[in-house]
């Protein structure tokens, strides 16, 4: 349902998907060649009562119906921030948003239903899963069949068998798009060079919630695959915002040329990476105008994404730097970050590089490391570290400023390999979407 109402009334949105290569879906049945863009834009232009347009970004593991779901919740919270919505009005007395859900796929995995007892047949749907999810390409169907048919003939596996390693490392090498630039790299390829038998032997170790095979078929002899699925996500959020969702923001600001509108963008997980190269763009293109503000909840990107020079590799400059060098922010810029978000302080440095990482307790900072665990680090001027404070408690966020919002008191519950990453539709990080909001 491209135009969607919460249950129970009220606000509304637009669902704007896109394919894995950032192309608009067409299949509005109202929209011009079945785009729904055409239909935001012209609703825009037409309505110059529109003061704040509001485009969301899901990440982890999202279809169409998780989307919807996600942004019922939080487009939900944000309705029930009386007090927000009171103190935007008295700040802008003829504030009107207009909201912009983007969905774009980020399904990583999704064998975690299959059961202990799974058989080997069933895993013929699996190679096509993992084939889609990863990139089809000549060649991976094999590996990948090499791979499942070793989970299945060695369940308890203390190290992974060579010929399972030789399939990941083929895997690896086939998805060239993905590479080992190290830490300024674009997302996706800001990792070390790929070590399965390095990573089945982190997975191996974990305990507790971070299980990567969650129990069932394959258990953690499927860890390196899992972690391939996760890398390969964050370079298709970075993929689809710098062509898609770039090429609907800059139509988006030509509609509302002349006008005082602002434009917010808020993304959850990977959609923090398809946030801010949507903002970017191509490497090379023209820049947008400043955008009005950017919230960022436990982002799956990395904690240098935004600095000058990054303090382990001086000299390079993180993928995002002009975000702040080229002020094309205006007002705030906020993340969270909670050390209870497994798949943050998990698989992220375990699809990096598992050397050598440190304990996020520590508030050491590693070489590989998550911005949902960590917040941007190492900035000129360093970000603003806050508490995530109670919805009825006032935040001043600094305009064209970073402030990272320590949330483990109220990001910190849920189980499985996501942990609580996904506990950010309560009314604190409501609230700081509001507030960042209200910053520009």
């Amino acid at each position: 349902m491209p135009l969607r109402n919460l249950p129970g009334g009220g606000a509304s949105y637009a669902l704007l998907a896109f394919d894995e290569a950032g192309a608009e879906r067409r299949d509005d049945p109202d929209g011009a060649d079945g785009r729904l863009s055409q239909r935001i834009l012209d609703q825009l232009s037409a309505d110059a009562a529109v003061t704040d347009v509001f485009l969301f970004a899901h990440g982890w593991n999202g279809d169409i119906a998780d989307a919807i779901d996600q942004y019922d919740r939080w487009i939900g919270a944000m309705e029930a921030q009386a007090a927000d919505k009171a103190a935007m009005l008295k700040r802008r007395p003829n504030f009107k948003p207009y909201r912009i859900g983007v969905h774009w796929p980020s399904k990583a995995w999704g064998d975690e239903t299959l059961g202990a007892a799974a058989a080997f047949a069933g895993t013929v749907d699996l190679v096509a899963d993992y084939a889609n999810r990863l990139g089809d390409r000549q060649g991976l169907k094999e590996r990948l069949e090499i791979v499942f048919q070793q989970a299945a003939r060695n369940p308890d596996a203390d190290r992974l068998p060579p010929a399972a390693e030789q399939a990941y490392r083929e895997i690896d090498q086939l998805m060239v798009e993905l590479g080992a630039g190290g830490e300024g790299a674009a997302p996706g390829s800001d990792r070390a060079a790929f070590d399965p038998q390095a990573c089945f032997a982190a997975a191996r170790d974990l305990a507790g919630p971070a299980s990567f095979g969650g129990g069932g078929f394959g258990g953690k002899l499927l860890a390196p695959l899992r972690v391939l699925s996760f890398w390969k996500m964050k370079q298709r959020g970075c993929e689809v915002g710098q062509t898609g969702v770039n090429d609907f923001l800059r139509a988006l600001q030509a509609a509302l040329a002349g006008r005082a509108t602002r434009i917010h963008l808020m993304g959850h997980s990977f959609g923090c990476i398809l946030s801010c190269a949507a903002i970017a763009g191509r490497p090379g293109g023209a820049a947008l105008a400043p955008i009005a503000s950017l919230m960022l909840a436990q982002g799956a990107m990395s904690l240098w994404s935004m600095c000058e020079s990054i303090p382990v590799s001086p000299g390079q400059s993180g993928y995002f730097h002009a975000l702040l060098a080229d002020r094309r922010v205006a007002g705030a810029i906020v993340t969270t970050r909670s050390p209870f978000d497994t798949a943050n302080r998990v698989f992220y440095p375990l699809g990096a590089g598992v050397a050598g990482q440190v304990d996020f307790a520590a508030l050491s900072l590693p070489r590989y490391g998550a911005m949902g665990c960590f917040g941007l680090q190492g900035l000129a001027a360093p970000a603003a570290e806050v508490a995530l404070r109670a919805a009825d408690q006032d935040f001043d966020f600094p305009p064209g400023a970073v402030t990272n919002l320590e949330a483990s008191a109220v990001i910190r519950n849920g189980t499985g390999p996501a942990g609580a990453h996904n506990d950010i539709a309560g009314p604190e990080v409501a609230h700081a979407i509001w507030s960042a909001a209200m910053s520009a």
